[in-house]
């Protein structure tokens, strides 16, 4: 069974630092694409990161020169890296990757259960 399991939110004062991790596990053939999306109450899921097979990265303006997204391919780990933090980062993080499974046809997207993360004094 193919899973994205994430780690390292909690909370923390503004400007502080948070580094999430999302690891996928499983009979997994091919990783392509990993993002890092949030979500408040009330709000839609909105895209903060993206990184391709490829190594291309892209990031929402919010979040530019704040933030850096990074993977490790070996450990089938993406990393969110979260810098000089305010209270509207507070937010419910995912973590999604486009994964091919042993033996299946195409690439699915897969989803992470959610890691909180809020920006408080």
């Amino acid at each position: 069974q193919v899973q994205l399991v994430e780690s390292g939110g909690g909370l923390v004062q503004p400007g502080g630092s948070l580094r999430l991790s999302c690891t996928a596990s499983g009979s997994i053939r091919s990783i392509y694409h990993m993002r890092w999306y949030r979500q408040v109450p009330g709000k839609q899921r909105e895209l903060v990161a993206v990184i391709r097979s490829g190594g291309s990265i892209d990031y929402d303006d919010s979040v530019k020169g704040r933030f850096t997204i990074s993977r490790d391919n070996a450990k089938n780990t993406v990393y969110l890296q979260m810098n000089n933090l305010t209270p509207e980062d507070t937010a419910v993080y995912y973590c999604n990757a486009l994964m091919a499974a042993d033996m299946a046809v195409i690439a699915t997207n897969y989803w992470g259960q959610g890691t909180q993360v809020t920006v408080s004094l």
